[in-house]
């Protein structure tokens, strides 16, 4: 069994709540299903469950590099410059990461309302860049684009390899079939 889940902000990527966040099981009612990586909770977007260990495997693991598209919106407005560097790959603490695909984009349609919305500054510009990237380190994105001075104010993950979340409202979930 594959699921795709739109998990809302303030969820965890486990079926168990902790502390303030919501876990998994106050959305999905399928036992026997796990997560195949982890998205955190101040994160939005596709997350990918199965009940299949072999597949979660090659869902999650680095080792099959799938790509990972996600949705970001900075605080400021993003150059040719950091459009570049995000492309040729970041320097982080924990080393270079592999090269991104980065391009600016308009704010994605049918986009729903965060809870709680995104700050708002009157003075500061915000603006949408779609990130796709092979690698899934802890907070990478968040990190890449601090890293070069455009801030993430919200994050959401479009897509992993095939799978996207077209059509899919936040909070809701759907067994599909395995491509």
């Amino acid at each position: 069994m594959l699921i795709r889940f739109n998990k809302p902000y303030g969820v965890l990527s486990q079926f168990t709540p902790e502390g303030r966040w919501q876990g998994l099981r106050d959305y999905i009612d399928e036992p026997g299903v796990y997560a195949a990586g982890r998205l955190d909770a101040d994160s939005e977007g596709l997350l990918l469950l199965t009940d299949d260990g072999r597949y979660q495997a090659e869902l999650s693991s680095p080792k099959f590099k799938l790509e990972k598209t996600y949705w970001v919106q900075v605080d400021g407005e993003p150059n040719q410059g950091q459009l570049d560097q995000l492309s040729r790959g970041v320097l982080l603490k924990d080393g270079m990461t592999l090269p991104a695909v980065a391009s600016q984009m308009t704010e994605p349609a049918g986009l729903w309302p965060r809870d709680p919305p995104v700050r708002f500054r009157k003075n500061q510009p915000t603006h949408w860049l779609s990130l796709t990237i092979r690698e899934g380190r802890n907070r990478q994105v968040r990190r890449m684009t601090a890293a070069v001075g455009l801030p993430t104010l919200r994050l959401i993950r479009d897509a992993i390899g095939p799978y996207t979340i077209d059509a899919l409202a936040t909070g809701e979930w759907e067994v599909i079939a395995p491509v």
